[in-house]
C-alpha cells in the first residue's frame, strides 16, 4: 500500500519499534507543515493510507474530493480536524485510539521541566553564565507550596502526583466529573474558581484548546493570584 505520514516535523516515527509493521509498504514521511490543498493534493494523489500526528493537518472534504485512493486515515486521540462526514460519503475510514485511561507521561514530564525551569530560574541562569555573570538568584523551591492543577485529566493526574512527591500541596479545579476523580485520588478540591487562583503558588493549565476553553483564564482570575505567585505552566492543550 502507498503510505503516507504528515507533520512528523523531527523525524521521529522512523525510529520507533512499531515502524517496522510498514515494511514492504511504500512510506512516505513528510517532515513540514502545509494546509495549502493545492500542496496536500499533490502530495497525496495517490495515497491509500494517510497517518495523521494530533490535529496538525485539518482533512476536508475539498482535499478528500482530490485525492481518491485514499481509504484510511489513522492516528491517535481526538479528531476535530478531520471531516468525519465527508470521510463516510467517500468511503473512508477513521480509525484513532482514544487511549482514555492512559497517563501521557511525556507531556507531564515536559511541564514538570517548565515549572522546575520557572521556580529555579533556569534559562536566565544559564544566559547569565554565559555572559561570564556567576548567579543572579537563588530561585524559589517547591516544597510546601501550593500547586494548582486546572484541568484533571490524564496529563493533570499525572502532574499532580509529581507535586506529591515533590512535597507540594496540590489542589484541584476542573469539570464536576474531573473534581470527583480528584477527590478519589486524595487530593483537595477548591471550593470555587476564586479560591483555586487565591491559593495556588504554581498553576498548570491542562485542556484541549476548543471554542468552549478559549480565553477560560481571564485578567480577573490572574488578578487574584499571590504577588508572589512565581509560575504558570500549560501543556497539551495548544493554549
Amino acid at each position: 500500500m502507498k503510505i503516507s505520514i504528515l507533520d512528523d516535523y523531527f523525524d521521529t516515527l522512523r525510529t520507533l519499534a512499531c515502524f517496522r509493521k510498514l515494511d514492504g509498504h511504500e512510506v512516505t514521511v513528510w517532515n513540514d507543515h502545509t494546509q495549502d490543498t493545492d500542496t496536500l493534493a499533490a502530495r497525496l494523489k495517490d495515497t491509500e493510507v494517510l497517518v495523521l500526528i494530533r490535529e496538525r493537518t485539518q482533512i476536508c472534504e475539498p482535499l478528500l474530493k482530490r485525492i481518491p485512493a485514499l481509504r484510511l486515515i489513522s492516528q491517535r486521540s481526538v479528531f476535530p480536524h478531520i471531516d468525519i462526514d465527508a470521510c463516510v460519503r467517500r468511503g473512508v475510514i477513521v480509525s484513532s485510539d482514544q487511549h482514555a485511561g492512559s497517563p501521557s507521561y511525556a507531556a507531564a514530564e515536559l511541564t514538570w521541566g517548565l515549572i522546575i525551569a520557572a521556580m529555579r530560574q533556569i534559562p536566565q541562569q544559564m544566559y547569565a553564565l554565559r555572559a561570564a555573570t556567576w548567579q543572579i538568584g537563588v530561585g524559589n523551591s517547591l516544597r510546601g507550596k501550593t500547586l494548582g492543577i486546572y484541568g484533571y485529566g490524564r496529563i493533570g493526574a499525572t502532574v499532580a502526583g509529581y507535586g506529591k512527591a515533590f512535597g507540594m500541596k496540590v489542589l484541584v479545579w476542573a469539570r464536576e466529573a474531573s473534581l470527583q476523580r480528584a477527590r478519589g485520588d486524595g487530593h483537595a478540591v477548591a471550593p470555587s474558581k476564586r479560591a483555586f487562583f487565591d491559593s495556588c503558588d504554581v498553576i498548570s493549565l491542562h485542556m484541549r484548546l476548543v471554542k468552549e476553553t478559549r480565553g477560560i483564564v481571564t485578567r480577573n482570575d490572574l488578578s487574584c493570584m499571590k504577588p508572589t505567585a512565581p509560575c504558570w505552566s500549560t501543556q497539551a492543550g495548544h493554549h
